[in-house]
This record gives structure tokens, sequence and C-alpha cells, in this order.
């Protein structure tokens, strides 16, 4: 896995306010050989969420995989194990990628 793939992946139970369940996410670091862990932003095809500070839109491709638009949850980072990835499902555009990793460093 590369930084800007999108994954689909299983986020454990939590409250209300973070993102659960099977869904896509982007990896914001690349995979590190004999490393458990990987840092993903989780994906959300609620376009609501637009209304939150670091979050970027996406709009399906088959370059990444997506079916709706979508909105990139930076603020919503977080390292997940990665038994928790079931596939790989596309990539983010380079455009995308740019604005999401500027929307991170801002955090």
């Amino acid at each position: 896995m590369a930084r800007g793939d999108v994954l689909l992946v299983s986020l454990p139970p939590s409250d209300r306010r973070e993102q659960s369940g099977r869904r896509p996410a982007v990896a914001v670091q690349t995979d590190q050989a004999g490393e458990p862990m990987l840092i993903v932003a989780p994906v959300t095809s609620n376009l609501a969420a637009l209304r939150f500070s670091f979050t970027v839109r996406v709009e399906p491709s088959p370059e990444n995989g997506l079916t709706l638009p979508s909105i990139i949850m930076v603020f919503q980072m977080r390292a997940i194990d990665k038994v928790r990835i079931i596939r790989r499902i596309g990539r983010v555009r380079t455009r995308t990628w740019n604005a999401s990793t500027r929307k991170s460093g801002e955090c």
C-alpha cells in the first residue's frame, strides 16, 4: 500500500462522532514492511461532512474506485491494524492527494 491508495477497511465500533464499520479510507502513509499499523483518513458519502474543517471532496472515478461523491475526513485520521484492510479499491489523483495532505498539515 502507498500514500493515496483508497482502501476498503473495517473500522472498529466507536462513539457516534467517529466513523466506524466497513467503508473506504485513504492511506495517509506508505506501508512500512513489518509495521502492524497504517494511518488512514476515513471517507464518507455524506456530503454534509463538508461543513467540518479538514475535509476534501472527491468525485467518483474508475481510478479511485469510489461509486458516489465522497468526502475524505482528514480530521479523523487514525492508525488502524492492517488486518482491518479488506482490499485496495483505487487511488486518489495527485491533485486530490495534495489537497488532503495540505489539510493534514494544518491539523
